[in-house]
């Protein structure tokens, strides 16, 4: 996967997002906002924010910063963010255009598996979230103890080819953050290969 492969596929998908994806992601999306435990007057970061659909979610009295890569997804975002204080814009989340320590929290849902570099964008997402801060990840993992066989090679490809990666392990995404707590790893959909994880910084 790369960028350029991402924006053709979220272009084709952006349509279709919320009827195919909302209500199957609900539970997921719903415990990640609640471990968020988000109070007013905070400002949340959400790199991959897509069509808004977390933004169903959300308390009102935050501030809400949401990028994604995809005009098109962004396009159906702007209607869930009307009457809110939420700022869209396009952005790469491997490469944010914020100050270290911007953020009291920040949420990836259904970004770390899709990004072409999944640890990049968590580090990201790290260096702006200010000391005593959160992070919730809502997405898919391959169990740590799985082996990466050649069928779930082979079917890991072809998933990637639709915009997102089964085969990507948590624990390659936080080595090296600096003063990481993993607070919750807790599994959600389709026998825990869907998780929803806080992680708090020191």
């Amino acid at each position: 996967m790369d960028n350029q492969h991402n924006l053709c596929i979220y272009r084709l998908w952006s349509p279709v997002y919320d009827t195919l994806f909302k209500a199957i992601s609900h539970g997921g999306r719903q415990r990640a906002v609640a471990l968020l435990d988000l109070k007013p007057g905070e400002k949340l970061l959400i790199p991959g924010i897509g069509t808004g659909l977390d933004l169903l979610y959300l308390p009102a009295a935050i501030t809400v910063v949401g990028g994604d890569l995809s005009p098109a997804m962004l396009a159906k975002a702007r209607a869930k963010a009307a009457g809110r204080d939420v700022t869209l814009c396009e952005m790469d989340a491997q490469k944010l255009d914020f100050p270290d320590a911007s953020f009291d929290a920040a949420l990836f849902s259904l970004l770390l598996s899709v990004v072409p570099d999944g640890a990049a964008a968590l580090r990201e997402g790290w260096r702006v979230l200010r000391p005593g801060g959160r992070v919730v990840i809502f997405d898919k993992f391959l169990p740590e103890q799985a082996r990466l066989t050649p069928a779930r090679q082979l079917i890991g490809g072809l998933i990637r080819s639709l915009g997102t990666d089964p085969n990507r392990r948590l624990s390659d995404l936080l080595r090296g953050l600096p003063g990481l707590t993993l607070s919750y790893d807790e599994p959600n959909l389709f026998g825990g290969q869907y998780r929803v994880i806080r992680l708090d910084k020191a």
